[in-house]
């Protein structure tokens, strides 16, 4: 059964990097590194691999992600990666994806697997929206001494 969890989240940091690409297209290329920080359904803290190719000129561009967070997810402690892009073309944003990269999960959050989406409020406020399912067979879960993993 899928379950829906919301989170805020703000960027607490980012550090472009030298990076160039060696080719030269219409808009700027970039890369950075993004820290951010969870309230809701998800607390605690990600990095995040960003790269993009935007023209801050007309707020046209896409970017990608890759992204690794630490902390509760629903309430489960542990880690674990998630993937995203978006497209916007200065007034709307499209092509969304977020997907969490299988298997990627650890201690409580073993064998979670979803797809989500980001939604930034009028106000400028950003949410996480994952639609995930665990594989509690898998999941770390507190066990009687001795006893073995099914």
């Amino acid at each position: 059964m899928s379950q829906l969890v919301r989170s805020t989240f703000r960027v607490i940091e980012f550090v472009p990097t030298d990076y160039a690409p060696p080719v030269e297209v219409g808009i700027p290329v970039g890369h950075a590194s993004l820290t951010k920080e969870f309230t809701g359904g998800l607390v605690g803290r990600s990095v995040a691999q960003f790269s993009s190719a935007f023209s801050m000129e007309t707020g046209v561009g896409t970017y990608v992600a890759l992204e690794v967070f630490s902390g509760t997810f629903d309430g489960r402690d542990g880690t674990f990666a998630f993937a995203h892009t978006a497209t916007t073309d200065g007034a709307q944003r499209s092509h969304h994806l977020v997907v969490i990269v299988p298997s990627s999960g650890t201690g409580e959050l073993v064998g979670l697997t979803g797809t989500g989406e980001l939604v930034i409020d009028a106000d400028g406020t950003h949410h996480l929206d994952f639609d995930v399912t665990y594989d509690d067979v898998g999941a770390a879960r507190p066990r009687a001494p001795g006893s073995v993993r099914p």
